[in-house]
């Protein structure tokens, strides 16, 4: 806890108030290199701060802040930027801003498409390409699309910004050190991606489930930012996945693998799933059924959300309750066992929100055990399609944020 007694000129190791917890046997150093990492998320997440909210947001001296920002804008990791005074008449007074040519690569596989896009921090886009397929491509064909994606970037990249790396979300179990175990919906087994992409592009490659790096990117720029306990559900033509955030971290798991709620047994006799079991969640409530009543094969999330706000056929609504039914069944257990403070749902489980708040939000709020004793919010994702676009590049970022002086790229 800092005291409030100290006096201004604390040095770089004075300890945050949120951020850390003490240790037994930490060093100036390692605080110091922890304050720079929590400085820098700060505004990478919220955007412009002046230095005195930041320090109001970190529990850390004036003086404090004042050196850490320095030692940010000569690694030109931040820059200055003009910050509104709420309330108050007057010119903006100068803040920090995160410097958004810093920039990763952000990269999307899907069973049609492969997207790239550069994306600085802070979360700007500053290009997306994306190339369409007409099968899902093997990985070697993957690399190929991407790497030929990104040399059309190149010329733009080094003229302009200063390359961190790249960020790959693929639909599957993705272990560690970056190999895809599984990925039903492309076909893939057993590849290493993260090293067959860096030899093809050149750059260090970082690679995570789509939904997992979901969850962390809506509780660092989308309605779970500031929520310390969230669950996050992804649904869409791939399956249901999801990602845990417990006390600001997520929760990983064995090799990563945590996370795949979509594979939670709600109907015994219920339908073969790609795992070999039946009645999985991700079979159960799924947007192929819906699409077929209403005699489409592939609407967007916006696009669906009209379908369905229009829709009187009572073949068609029957069955988008009876998923809505057995989402909340669902919801309720993974309540009963995480305790969030919010639920956020996305993709198609967030259509389904759109439609049955209600009834989703009366499962969530009155069935898990000891619901009058806490409250669970339950809110629909709000990056939508912005999403993928931003949520590979945080992998490639995690280094950078952990550890600025170590990970600054030089060039």
């Amino acid at each position: 806890m800092v005291d409030s007694h100290r006096t201004e000129d604390h040095d770089l190791s004075e300890p945050l108030i949120a951020a850390q917890r003490p240790l037994a046997r930490t060093t100036n150093e390692d605080v110091r290199q922890k304050n720079l990492s929590t400085v820098l998320q700060l505004v990478h997440g919220r955007g412009a701060l002046s230095r005195t909210e930041i320090g109001a947001r970190t529990g850390l001296t004036r003086s404090t802040v004042t050196a850490l920002v320095q030692e940010l804008l000569d690694l030109n990791l931040v820059c200055e930027a003009s910050v509104e005074r709420t309330g108050r008449a007057g010119r903006p007074s100068l803040g920090v801003a995160a410097e958004d040519r810093v920039v990763a690569l952000s990269v999307s596989a899907e069973p049609h498409s492969v997207s790239v896009a550069l994306v600085g921090l802070g979360g700007a886009v500053h290009s997306r390409v994306r190339h369409d397929l007409a099968k899902p491509p093997s990985p070697r064909r993957f690399a190929q699309v991407t790497s030929s994606l990104i040399d059309g970037m190149r010329a733009d990249i080094d003229r302009h910004y200063r390359l961190v790396g790249a960020g790959v979300a693929v639909p599957g179990l993705v272990d560690r050190s970056g190999t895809v175990l599984l990925s039903p919906s492309l076909g893939w087994r057993r590849e290493n991606l993260a090293r067959r992409l860096t030899d093809a592009i050149g750059v260090a490659v970082s690679v995570g489930n789509d939904t997992s790096v979901g969850a962390l990117v809506e509780t660092r720029f989308g309605v779970a930012r500031d929520v310390d306990n969230v669950l996050y559900l992804s649904g869409s033509m791939n399956g249901i996945g999801g990602g845990l955030v417990l006390d600001g971290a997520l929760v990983r798991g064995t090799s990563g693998f945590a996370g795949e709620f979509g594979h939670t047994v709600v109907n015994t006799s219920g339908a073969l799933c790609s795992c070999g079991r039946r009645g999985c969640l991700q079979v159960e409530v799924h947007p192929a059924k819906v699409l077929a009543l209403l005699g489409r094969r592939r609407l967007d999330e916006d696009e669906l959300d009209i379908e369905l706000g229009l829709v009187r056929d009572p073949v068609t609504i029957a069955e988008v309750a009876r998923q809505v039914d057995v989402l909340s069944v669902a919801l309720t257990n993974f309540v009963n066992a995480f305790a969030p403070q919010m639920v956020v749902l996305s993709g198609y489980l967030g259509v389904l929100l759109a439609t049955s708040r209600e009834r989703l939000a009366e499962a969530v709020r009155l069935h898990p055990v000891g619901a009058e004793g806490r409250t669970v919010r339950l809110e629909r994702a709000h990056m939508r399609s912005h999403l993928m676009q931003i949520a590979p590049a945080e992998l490639a970022f995690e280094p950078l944020l952990d550890d600025p002086v170590a990970q600054a790229p030089r060039n």
